[in-house]
C-alpha cells in the first residue's frame, strides 16, 4: 500500500478502487469523494442523533454502499472502524426492522469483506447480540402464527453477517459459546441440529497461535471424537463437517490430522453416493444429508503437504477408485457431485498456494514453513487429479467444469497438462463425424490458452503450438453448425487477443540472441498475414450463406434470428480483436480485402449487410485515418449520386445499393471523434438529405448515422484495446513481438489513449443540434398547438430524429430544472458531472417542453397513434434517465466482462494480472458506472409533472401503451427519492367507488400500477404506515366501484396476484424506532463537529396502526363481494404484531369470523384468534435453579436422576404436586447443565390464574363471553368438524394452538361445556369428527400446564376414558391424526406431569382387542409419546421391551413393521458417542443374546429355511422352529427401520445375525419371494453399506470366512456381493490394514475356485471390482497363479458315437481349477475397461488360446473378448499403439466373428 498521504486527500485511504486513477478526469476524483464523504458523515451522525431511523438513517447508509461501489474504500481506518461499529449497533437494536436489518447488514457484510485492511488489534466485535438476532429470527416462536413477517433472503444474509464478524470476535468468545450450548448438545433432540449449527456459524477460527488454547484447542478433541463415533449421517453431520474444514483451512500446520486422514476419505468417498454392485439400495438420508461438496474441497485441500504425505497418497487412491465413474458413458444423480468435486478442488489448492507463495502476508496466521505445499507435492496432486479431468472433457453434463479444472492445473504444472489435451484436439480438428469432440477439446483449449502462450520456463514449446492450432481451427467457421462456428470464434478470439501478430521472420536473420523455440516462433509468424486472409474468406463465404434472400422470403419476419445475431456478435468481435492485434502492414492488406467486398457487392440492410457493416466498422475503429480514407468518401459519392433527383425523397421502397451504403456510412462513423470532424461538411450535407426520406428503413438508417456521429464526437471512451501499449511498429533489432506474449497488462503502465470532447466537437455537436434538432422541435410545438397539420408518419418521423439527437448527445445536455419537492427532507446531494455550459440552450428541457405538449395533443384528439406514444414513453424515460449510456447495456457490458474475466484469469498468481484489453474495459466500465449512478435524484417539480403524464399514459386505454408506460413508471419511481408518496394518491383515485367516469382500462391500468414489476417497487407494499393506510383501504373499497366487474377474468386475476404479493412481500413493518444509547455515542465519534439538534417528538406509530385497522373494518360491514372480504380479511391478518395488542373492535372482529359461512374466512379466523390467545397471556415469574455438575460425561448421571420417570415417586397428591420441580425441555441436563437453568415458579409465587370475569381486561371479556356461549361452541365445532378436502386434511396445528391458548389464559372455564361435544365426536368414527377431538385434545393437555393439580386431576379422569375410546375406534384414516395428538401433548412436557396418560398408554397395547391394525395403532400411540421423551423415561422403555419381548413372533405383518419401528426407538438412546456414560435405558446387547437363544433351532440345522404360513387356530402345536421364524421376521423389521434413523450401528451385534441372513437371503432379483427373504436380502444391503471402524473389521472377515466355507452356495455367493460393496464404502478404512487386505485377497482367490459355476463368476466379477478401483493391484504373484492355473491340463474327450446322448459338461476338479485360472486372466482384463496398461497385450494372447476350451471356459472367454472390444472400440486408434503387430493379427482374428459363407 503506497503511504502517500495526498495533499488533497488528508488522510491514508484504507484500499481505493485502483481504476479510478486511470481516468481521464482523475485529478478532480479527490476533492469530489472528500465532499461526499464529508456529507455522509455528518448527516449519518445527525440522523443517528436525531433518531431518524426512516429516512435519515436509512437514506445515508445507501450513500454509503454507493460511495463504496465508485471509490472503494476510500477513507481512514479511524472512520471504517467507527462505520462498523455504528453499523454493528444500529443492525443489532432490538425492534429493528427486518427488512432495513437486512440493508445495513448488507452494507456492514461489505465493509468488513477485506479482513487484511482491519486486525483484531484494529476492532472487536461482541457475538451474543448477533446470536440473539439469530435466535429471535430463525427460530422465531411467532412467526408460524403469523405476528412476524419475514423476507426469505434474512437467513443467508444474516449468515453472511455472522461469517464477516467472525474473525473480529474477542478471545473470551470461545469458551462462552461453548457454556452457552452444550447444554443443547442431546443428540436426541431437535436442539442438537441448532446447537452444531450455531458452532458451525459462530466459533472463531481465526485466532493467532498463541491463543489456540482460547480458541479451537477447547472444543476439537470432544467434536472430532464425536464426529467419528457417529455412524449414521444425522442432519448434524454436515455442519460439524463444515466446521472442520473451516478451522483446517484456517489453521493449517498447527493440528495433526493423520490419524483421521482415512477416515475423512472413506466418508467423503460414502458422501458421494456411487452406486456399487449389482442390488444396492439407498438409505434415503444419505441422499439428503450429504457433505457439500464445497467443505470437503476445501478440507481436502487444506490436508495436502506437511511431513506425511499421507493426505495426497488417500486422495490419489480416491481418485483412482472413482476414476471409471468420470467415463463419458457412465451417468446418473451423482454424476453432478463429481464433476464439482473436479471442478473445485484445483481451484482450491491454487487458492491455497496464491495463499503460501503470492499474497502480501497480512494480520492473519501465516502457513508454517514445514507446511506448505512443496513442488514434488503439486507434481503429485496435478498428476493424480489428470486421469479423472481428461475423462470428464466428455461428459454428458457438458465439457465446462473440466475446462476450469484443466486451467487452475495448468496454472501449476503446464508441462503435464497441456500435451495430453493438445493430443486429444489434433485429432479432433481432423474430424468430421464427431463435432460433439471438436467443441469439448476447444473449450478445454480455451481454458488453458494463457498458460499455452506464454510458455515460461516449464513450458517453453507451448508457444510452438499456437499457429498450427489457428490455421487448423479455421475450418470450424462453418455456416452449418452453429455451436461449432460459436466455440472457433471465441477460441481464434482468446488465442488473438494474447498474441501480437506480426510479422517477425526477419529476426530470424537479422538477431543472433535468439533461442531455438524462439527462431521457430518467430519464423512461424510469417504465416500470420496467411492466417488473417483466410480467415476473412472464411466469413465471406459466412456472410454469402446468410443473406436474406437464401434463408427465408421476403414474407417472414424481417428481423435477424436470435442465432444469426449471435453469428453476428461473434463474428464482429473476432474480427475486430484481430485487426487490434494486427501490424500495420497486415492490416492494410486486411482493409482493402474488407473495402472491395463491401464496394463491389450490395447487400440487404437485415442480415448479411449487418455483418459486413460490422466488418468495415471494426476496421475503422482500429485505424480510422486509413479508413475512413477509403469508406466515407466512397459512401458519400454514392449516396449523392442515387439521391440527386427529386422524386427518391418521397419513394416507399428505396434502391437497394442507396440503402446499402447508408447502412455501411452509419457503421463505418462510430470512431475517434476527432478523426470525423474532417469528413463533417459532407456527413451534414447527407444528413440534410436523407433525415426526411418517406421510406422508413431509409431514415431510420440516417437516424443511426446521427446517433453514431452525435456520440462519436460527444462522449468520453478509450480509444484502443491492443495487448501492448504503444504500437508494433518497431523495427525488430530492438524490440521482439514474440516476447510480449501471453504477457499481462501492467496496470500502473496502461497508457489509455482517451477521447476526451475538446472545443471543436463541441461546437460540431450544437452546431449539427441547431441545425436539424430546433426545426423539428419547432414543426412538433406548432402541430401540438393545432398550428399545422402533419400525417402520423411525418410525426413518427420528427420523433425518430429527436429521440436520436437526445441519445447521440444526450451526455451534454445538464439534467432537468425545476424546484425540488421535498427539500425539507435531506440535505443537498452533490452531481457528479460538470457543471452545464449555461450559455447554450439547454436542450433536454426543451425537448420536454415540447414532448408534454405534443403528448396531451395526442391524447386528446388521436389516441389510437400507439407508434407515436411509443416513441414518446421511450423519449420521456430517456430524459429522466439517460446520461450518455443504457442501464441495461452497462449490465450486459459488466456480465460479460467478467465471464472473460474468469476464464483467462491467473489465480495462481493474483495482483490483476489481467491482459490489458481487459483492464481497460474495466475502466471505462468504472466510468459508465459514475455516470449511472444517480440513485437518489431530487424529485423536483418538473419530474412530479412527467411522472403524472406517465400516470396518465399507464392508465389510457391500450394495454400496450399501458404496460410500456408503466414499466418507465416503475424505473422512475425507484430513482427519485420519495416520490412514491406522491403518485399513490393520484392511482388510488381510479379506484374510488364513488367515481362513475373511470373505465375498466383505467381501473385496470391503476391496479398494475399498484402490483409493480417483479423487481422494481410494489407500491401496494410500501414500508410506510402512510402509504399503507393509504392504499389498503382502498383496494378493498374499489370492489364497490363501478368499473369493476367480476366477469373479467383479467380483473379477477389481477386482484389475486395483487394479494398474493402483498402476502408474499410484506414484512413486518417497525413501529417502535427507539435508538439506543450506546448508538448515539458511536455517532457522535463519527460527526465528531456539529451541534446534535434536540430531537422533535415523532407522532407514535401506533395511533397510524390503529386507524388503518379500523378503516379496514368499516370497510368489512359494508355489503361487498366475497372475493373482497377476502382480500380485507388477508390484509387484516397480516396486521397482526408481536408487540403490540389488538384494538378491541379487531378482536370482536375475528372472534365473531371463526363462525363464518366461507371457508377462508374461517381459516384466517382459527389463525387469528390463535395469535389473540397468544397476546393475552399471564406472565409467569421465573426462578432460576444453578446446578452444579462436577461431571464432565455426559448421559444418565446420578445428578440428572430425578428428571427421570420413575413411577414409585410420581406426584399422586396436591403437596407431591407442589413439591416437584419440572424441567418442560427435554435436552437439559442429557449432555451439561447450564450456568443458570429457567424454570417455573411453584404456584404460591404465581399470579393468580383463572380470573373471574370482572377481573380481565375488555379484549378478553370478548373471546370469554364468546366462549361460554353454549350456541357459539355448537356452532364452530360444528365447522371444525367439517371436511375440508377430502383425504388431504391433516391434524392442523392451528387450531391445537387456539385450544392450547383459550385452555391456558381462561383455566378450564370452557370445560364444561366441550365436555358433551367431546364426547359426542369420539364415538362418531368419521375422520374429520376424530380429527377435531383430536385437536382439542391436544390442545387440552399442553394448555394446562400450569393448572393447579386438582383441576389437572379431574382433567385426566375425563380425558383417559376418552382417549380409551378413541383408540378402540381408530381407522386407516385417523390413526395419523391420533399419533400426532399424543406427540404434540408430550412434546417439551415433564414426564412426571403426564404421568396418568403413559400409565394409561402403556395398559396392554397389544392385546388382540380389535384386530391386528387396534394393535399396531396403539402401538403407534404409545410410540409417538415415548420418542417424544427421548432419554427420560428409562422405567418406561425397560417395562415396555419387557411386555414386548414374548409378543415378537407377532403372525401379522403390520404389528411386526411397528414392533420392529418401536424397538427401534427403545434402543436409539442406547449410543456409543464418546464422553457419554452407558444408558440406563434398554441395551441392545442384552436383548441380542435374548433373541439369538430363541433363534438357534435357525442356526443349527442346514436345511433351507421356509417361510411356513400356520393358521391361525391350531396355535398349540406350533414348534419352536416355526416359532423362531416369525421371531426372526420382527427382527428384521427392527434392523431394516434402525438402519435409517439410529446414530450408530451396533457391529458386533449385528454379526450374530449375519450368518442366518445370509442363508436366506435369495441370489436371483425377483420380487416374486416371500417376504421373509427379501427382507433378509434388503437387511445385507443396508448392513454392506454401513461404515466400520479398524478395530471391527477383523471381527466382520471371521464372519464372512465362516460363511464362506458354508455348505450352501447361496451363502457363498452373496457374501462376495456383501464384500463388494463393504469394502468400497469403507475402502480407505480397510486400505489402511493390509492384514485385512492380504484377507480379502486370498477369499476372493480361493471361491474364484469354487465348485459352483455361479459362484466363480461372481468372484471374477468382485476380483475386478477390486482391482479396478485399486483396493488390489495386478502383480506378478497373482498374475503367474492365474497362468499356472491355466495350464492344468483337460481329461482327453471320448468320440462319441452317433445317436449317443451327448455329454454332460465334464466336471472335476481339473476343469473348475482351468476355469478359474481363466475368471482370473479375464478379470484382470476387465478391470481397466477405458486403458490398455503394459501387461494387458499379454494377458489377452494367454487368454486366446483357451477359445477352444470346453464350456463354461470358452463362454467366458468369448464374453471377455467382446467386453473388451466394446469397452475400447471409441479410442482403438489410441490403443492399438500398445501391441505388436503380431498380436494385433491374432486379436483381429479373435475379434472379427469368423465368417459362415466361406
Amino acid at each position: 500500500m503506497k503511504k502517500d498521504v495526498s495533499g488533497t486527500l488528508g488522510f491514508v485511504s484504507q484500499k481505493d478502487i485502483v481504476y479510478n486513477k486511470l481516468l481521464p478526469y482523475a485529478d478532480i476524483l479527490d476533492d469530489e469523494s472528500n465532499d461526499i464523504l464529508g456529507q455522509i458523515k455528518g448527516n449519518l451522525g445527525r440522523a443517528v442523533q436525531l433518531r431518524e431511523i426512516w429516512p435519515g438513517v436509512l437514506f445515508w447508509t445507501r450513500k454509503l454502499s454507493t460511495y463504496i461501489r465508485l471509490y472503494g474504500r476510500k477513507f481512514s481506518k479511524e472512520d471504517h472502524v467507527l462505520f462498523i461499529k455504528l453499523l454493528y449497533e444500529l443492525i443489532t437494536i432490538d425492534k429493528l426492522e427486518i427488512s432495513m436489518m437486512q440493508g445495513l447488514a448488507r452494507l456492514l457484510i461489505n465493509l468488513l469483506k477485506k479482513t487484511e485492511l482491519l486486525s483484531r488489534e484494529d476492532l472487536e466485535l461482541p457475538w451474543r447480540p448477533l446470536y440473539e438476532l439469530q435466535d429471535r429470527i430463525l427460530y422465531s416462536k411467532t412467526e408460524h402464527l403469523g405476528l412476524n413477517w419475514f423476507p426469505n433472503s434474512v437467513e443467508n444474509v444474516l449468515k453472511t453477517l455472522v461469517k464477516s464478524c467472525r474473525p473480529y470476535f474477542p478471545e473470551s468468545a470461545t469458551q462462552e459459546m461453548l457454556e452457552e450450548w452444550r447444554p443443547l448438545l442431546c443428540p436426541f433432540d431437535v436442539t442438537m441440529q441448532r446447537a452444531i449449527g450455531y458452532l458451525e456459524l459462530f466459533l472463531p477460527t481465526t485466532l493467532p497461535p498463541e491463543l489456540h488454547h482460547k480458541g479451537f484447542k477447547l472444543w476439537f478433541d470432544e467434536l472430532i471424537s464425536l464426529w467419528v463415533a457417529v455412524q449414521n449421517l444425522p442432519g448434524w453431520e454436515v455442519h460439524l463437517v463444515n466446521l472442520f474444514a473451516r478451522l483446517a483451512n484456517d489453521n493449517i500446520g498447527y493440528i495433526d490430522w493423520d490419524p483421521y486422514i482415512p477416515k475423512i476419505f472413506t466418508r467423503v468417498l460414502r458422501s458421494l453416493n456411487l452406486p456399487v454392485g449389482t442390488s444396492q439400495m439407498l438409505v434415503p438420508r444419505y441422499l439428503t444429508n450429504a457433505y457439500d461438496v464445497a467443505h470437503v474441497v476445501l478440507w481436502v485441500s487444506a490436508l495436502l503437504g506437511g511431513p506425511s504425505k499421507q493426505a495426497q497418497a488417500q486422495l490419489s487412491g480416491l481418485f483412482n477408485s472413482i476414476t471409471s465413474f468420470f467415463h463419458p458413458s457412465n451417468h446418473g444423480r451423482w454424476l453432478m457431485k463429481l464433476m464439482k468435486l473436479l471442478q473445485r478442488l484445483p481451484a482450491s489448492v491454487v487458492r491455497r498456494l496464491h495463499r503460501e507463495r503470492y499474497r502480501k502476508p497480512t494480520w492473519l496466521t501465516l502457513v508454517p514453513d514445514s507446511h506448505k505445499l512443496t513442488e514434488a507435492d503439486i507434481t503429485a496432486f496435478v498428476e493424480s487429479m489428470m486421469q479423472p479431468v481428461l475423462l470428464a472433457m466428455f461428459s454428458k453434463t457438458g465439457s465446462l467444469d473440466a475446462a476450469q479444472a484443466l486451467q487452475n492445473l495448468a496454472l501449476m504444472r503446464p508441462e503435464l497438462v497441456i500435451p495430453p489435451v493438445l493430443e486429444k484436439t489434433y485429432p479432433a480438428m481432423e474430424t468430421l463425424t464427431e463435432p460433439h469432440q471438436l467443441t469439448a477439446t476447444l473449450s478445454c483449449m480455451i481454458g488453458v490458452a494463457r498458460s499455452l502462450v506464454s510458455g515460461g520456463q516449464r513450458y517453453p514449446e507451448g508457444p510452438t503450438h499456437m499457429l498450427p492450432l489457428l490455421m487448423r481451427a479455421l475450418p470450424g467457421v462453418d455456416p452449418n453448425d452453429f455451436s461449432k462456428c460459436m466455440i472457433t470464434f471465441q477460441f481464434i478470439a482468446t488465442f488473438v487477443t494474447l498474441v501480437p501478430l506480426v510479422d517477425c521472420s526477419s529476426a530470424v536473420l537479422e538477431r543472433s540472441d535468439l533461442t531455438a523455440v524462439e527462431r521457430e516462433m518467430c519464423s512461424a509468424s510469417a504465416e500470420f498475414e496467411d492466417f488473417v486472409l483466410q480467415f476473412m474468406d472464411r466469413c465471406f463465404a459466412l456472410i454469402d450463406s446468410s443473406t436474406l434472400e437464401q434463408t427465408r422470403e421476403e414474407t417472414e419476419t424481417e428481423k435477424m434470428t436470435h442465432l444469426e445475431s449471435l453469428v453476428e456478435l461473434g463474428l464482429s468481435s473476432t474480427f475486430s480483436t484481430i485487426l487490434t492485434q494486427c501490424s500495420i502492414d497486415i492490416f492494410k492488406v486486411a482493409l482493402e480485402k474488407v473495402f472491395n467486398f463491401a464496394t463491389t457487392n450490395i447487400f440487404e440492410t437485415r442480415v448479411a449487410g449487418r455483418m459486413v457493416a460490422d466488418m468495415c466498422r471494426a476496421a475503422s475503429k482500429v485505424h480510422p485515418a486509413q479508413s475512413l480514407k477509403l469508406l466515407v468518401p466512397h459512401c458519400c459519392n454514392a449516396i449523392n449520386q442515387l439521391a440527386v433527383n427529386e422524386e427518391v425523397l418521397s419513394e416507399e421502397e428505396l434502391d437497394k445499393e442507396l440503402l446499402w451504403n447508408l447502412q455501411l456510412l452509419s457503421e463505418v462513423t462510430r470512431v475517434d471523434g476527432d478523426k470525423i470532424l474532417p469528413y463533417s461538411t459532407q456527413l451534414v450535407q447527407i444528413l440534410q438529405l436523407t433525415l426526411h426520406l418517406k421510406c422508413k428503413q431509409g431514415y431510420t438508417l440516417a437516424c443511426n448515422l446521427l446517433h453514431h456521429i452525435l456520440r462519436s464526437t460527444a462522449l468520453i471512451y478509450p480509444t484502443e484495446y491492443c495487448s501492448v501499449p504503444g504500437s508494433f511498429q518497431q523495427p525488430t533489432q530492438d524490440y521482439l513481438p514474440i516476447k510480449d506474449w501471453g504477457r499481462p497488462g501492467d496496470l500502473w503502465n496502461l497508457n489509455i489513449q482517451w477521447h476526451v470532447p475538446g472545443v471543436e466537437e463541441t461546437r460540431f455537436v450544437f452546431y449539427v443540434l441547431d441545425l436539424i434538432l430546433q426545426p423539428e422541435l419547432l414543426r412538433l410545438q406548432r402541430y401540438a398547438q393545432g398550428e399545422r397539420d402533419m400525417t402520423r408518419d411525418d410525426v413518427l418521423q420528427s420523433l425518430s430524429i429527436v429521440q436520436h439527437c437526445l441519445l447521440g448527445a444526450g451526455s451534454l445536455f445538464p439534467p432537468l430544472r425545476g424546484e425540488d419537492m421535498f427539500a425539507c427532507m435531506l440535505c443537498k446531494t452533490s452531481t457528479l458531472s460538470p457543471p452545464p455550459d449555461v450559455s447554450r440552450e439547454n436542450y433536454r428541457d426543451a425537448i420536454c417542453r415540447v414532448m408534454r405538449q405534443l403528448l396531451h395533443h395526442i391524447l386528446e384528439h388521436s389516441e389510437d397513434d400507439t407508434k407515436s406514444l411509443f416513441s414518446i414513453i421511450k423519449i420521456i424515460s430517456d430524459l429522466l434517465h439517460f446520461k450518455g449510456s443504457q442501464k441495461h447495456e452497462f449490465d450486459s457490458r459488466w456480465k460479460s466482462f467478467n465471464l472473460v474475466k474468469k476464464s483467462m484469469e491467473n489465480r495462481l498468481r493474483g495482483r490483476k494480472q489481467h491482459i490489458r484489453a481487459l483492464l481497460i474495459d474495466r475502466v471505462m466500465l468504472q466510468h459508465e458506472l459514475r455516470k449511472l449512478t444517480v440513485e437518489g435524484c431530487e424529485y423536483r417539480s418538473i419530474h412530479q409533472e412527467l411522472m403524472r403524464d406517465l400516470l396518465r399514459l399507464s392508465t389510457s386505454t391500450y394495454s400496450q401503451v399501458r404496460s410500456r408506460a408503466q414499466s418507465v413508471l416503475f424505473t422512475a419511481l425507484g430513482t427519485y427519492n420519495f416520490c412514491c408518496r406522491d403518485v399513490i394518491p393520484r392511482v388510488l383515485e381510479f379506484l374510488e367507488p364513488d367515481r362513475s367516469d373511470v373505465t375498466q382500462q383505467q381501473f385496470k391500468g391503476a391496479l398494475y400500477c399498484l402490483l409493480g414489476n417483479h423487481s422494481g417497487v410494489c407500491l401496494a407494499n410500501l414500508h410506510d404506515w402512510d402509504c399503507i393506510t393509504l392504499t389498503w383501504p382502498a383496494i378493498v373499497r374499489s370492489g364497490l366501484s363501478s368499473a369493476m366487474s367480476l366477469e373479467k377474468p383479467s380483473i379477477v386475476r389481477l386482484f389475486d396476484d395483487l394479494a398474493d404479493k402483498i402476502h408474499r412481500q410484506y414484512e413486518t413493518i417497525g413501529i417502535d424506532f427507539a435508538i439506543p444509547s450506546e448508538c448515539r455515542a458511536v455517532a457522535v465519534q463519527l460527526q465528531t463537529s456539529g451541534v446534535p439538534l434536540p430531537p422533535e417528538p415523532v407522532p407514535s406509530d401506533q395511533e397510524e396502526a390503529e386507524g388503518l385497522r379500523k378503516q379496514v373494518e368499516k370497510n368489512l360491514d359494508s355489503e361487498q363481494p366475497w372475493k373482497f372480504e377476502h382480500i380485507a380479511i388477508g390484509f387484516m391478518s397480516l396486521l397482526l404484531r408481536d408487540d403490540h395488542p389488538l384494538p378491541s373492535p379487531a378482536v370482536l372482529f375475528f372472534v365473531k369470523s371463526l363462525n363464518h359461512d366461507s371457508l377462508l374466512v374461517r381459516k384466517v379466523g382459527t389463525a387469528t384468534a390463535t395469535t389473540l390467545s397468544i397476546h393475552s397471556v399471564h406472565t409467569l415469574c421465573p426462578y432460576t435453579l444453578s446446578i452444579h455438575s462436577v461431571h464432565t460425561l455426559s448421559g444418565d448421571r446420578p445428578d440428572n436422576q430425578w428428571l427421570q420417570y420413575n413411577s414409585s415417586s410420581l406426584p399422586r397428591t396436591q403437596q407431591d404436586w407442589e413439591g416437584c420441580t419440572f424441567v418442560e425441555k427435554t435436552h437439559w441436563g442429557y449432555f451439561s447443565w447450564p450456568q443458570k437453568l429457567m424454570m417455573y415458579a411453584p404456584s404460591e409465587e404465581q399470579p393468580k390464574q383463572g380470573l373471574t370475569r370482572e377481573e380481565m381486561t375488555e379484549r378478553e371479556q370478548i373471546i370469554y363471553d364468546h366462549f361460554s356461549d353454549p350456541g357459539f361452541i355448537n356452532q364452530l365445532i360444528e365447522f371444525l368438524s367439517l371436511e375440508d378436502r377430502k383425504g388431504k386434511d391433516k391434524f392442523s396445528p392451528r387450531r391445537f394452538c387456539l385450544f392450547k391458548g383459550l385452555f391456558r389464559n381462561f383455566n378450564d372455564a370452557f370445560l364444561p361445556l366441550l365436555k358433551p361435544h367431546m364426547e359426542r365426536l369420539v364415538a362418531d368414527t368419521h375422520e374429520s369428527k376424530q380429527r377435531c377431538v383430536a385437536e382439542i385434545t391436544s390442545g387440552l393437555i399442553r394448555g394446562s400446564k400450569h393448572w393447579s393439580y386438582g383441576k389437572v386431576e379431574s382433567l385426566w379422569e375425563l380425558l383417559c376414558p376418552l382417549i380409551r375410546t378413541a383408540l378402540n375406534n381408530i381407522t386407516v384414516e385417523t390413526y395419523a391424526d391420533w399419533g400426532t395428538c399424543i406427540a404434540t401433548a408430550c412434546e417439551s412436557r415433564d414426564p412426571r406431569k403426564l404421568h396418568w396418560l403413559f400409565e394409561m398408554l402403556m395398559e396392554s397395547p397389544v392385546n388382540g382387542e380389535g384386530g391386528s391394525f387396534v394393535d399396531a395403532c396403539r402401538l403407534y400411540v404409545l410410540q409417538g409419546g415415548l420418542a417424544q421423551q427421548e432419554w427420560r423415561v428409562p422405567e418406561l422403555l425397560h417395562r415396555l421391551l419387557q411386555y414386548l419381548e414374548p409378543k415378537l413372533t407377532q403372525v401379522y405383518k403390520n404389528v411386526r413393521e411397528r414392533i420392529g419401528s418401536v424397538l427401534t426407538y427403545i434402543f436409539m438412546i442406547d449410543v456409543n458417542l464418546p464422553y457419554t456414560q452407558p444408558t440406563a435405558s434398554p441395551r441392545i446387547k442384552e436383548f441380542t443374546e435374548r433373541v439369538l437363544l430363541r433363534l438357534k433351532p435357525l442356526t443349527e440345522g442346514d436345511e433351507e429355511i421356509q417361510n411356513h404360513v400356520v393358521e391361525e387356530n391350531d396355535v398349540g402345536e406350533q414348534d419352536e422352529r416355526t416359532q423362531a421364524i416369525k421371531l426372526l421376521k420382527t427382527v428384521l423389521k427392527w434392523l431394516m427401520a434402525s438402519a435409517g434413523r439410529s446414530f450408530s450401528t451396533a457391529v458386533p451385534e449385528q454379526l450374530q445375525l449375519l450368518p442366518l441372513l445370509f442363508k436366506i437371503a435369495p441370489v436371483e432379483n425377483d420380487d416374486s419371494y416371500d417376504e421373509l427373504k427379501r427382507d433378509a436380502k434388503t437387511c445385507l444391503s443396508l448392513m454392506s453399506q454401513g461404515l466400520l471402524y479398524t478395530e471391527q473389521i477383523p471381527l466382520v472377515l471371521s464372519v464372512i470366512f465362516q460363511i464362506a466355507g458354508s455348505s450352501s452356495w447361496h451363502a457363498r455367493y452373496t457374501v462376495l456381493t456383501y464384500l463388494q460393496i463393504m469394502v468400497f464404502y469403507n475402502l480407505f478404512t480397510f486400505m489402511s490394514d493390509q492384514g485385512a487386505v492380504n484377507d480379502v485377497r486370498a477369499l476372493v482367490i480361493r471361491l474364484l475356485e469354487d465348485e459352483q459355476l455361479e459362484v466363480r463368476e461372481m468372484a471374477a466379477t468382485t476380483l475386478s471390482g477390486f482391482l479396478q478401483c485399486n483396493f488390489l493391484s495386478i502383480e506378478g504373484p497373482m498374475q503367474s497363479h492365474f497362468e499356472a492355473l491355466c495350464k492344468t491340463r483337460l481329461p482327453k474327450k471320448r468320440k462319441r458315437e452317433l445317436g449317443s446322448v451327448v455329454d454332460t459338461i465334464p466336471s472335476g476338479g481339473n476343469l473348475v481349477r482351468r476355469h478359474a485360472g481363466v475368471l482370473g486372466l479375464s478379470a484382470c482384463i476387465l478391470s481397466s475397461p477405458y486403458d490398455v496398461p503394459s501387461w494387458m497385450p499379454q494377458l489377452l494372447m494367454n487368454l486366446s488360446v483357451h477359445l477352444n476350451d470346453t464350456q463354461p471356459i470358452e463362454m467366458t472367454v468369448k464374453k471377455t473378448l467382446s467386453n473388451f472390444r466394446r469397452t475400447h472400440h471409441d479410442n482403438w486408434q489410441e490403443h492399438k499403439q500398445q501391441f505388436t503387430d503380431d498380436q494385433l493379427l491374432v486379436l483381429t482374428d479373435l475379434l472379427v466373428s469368423p465368417c459362415y459363407y466361406a
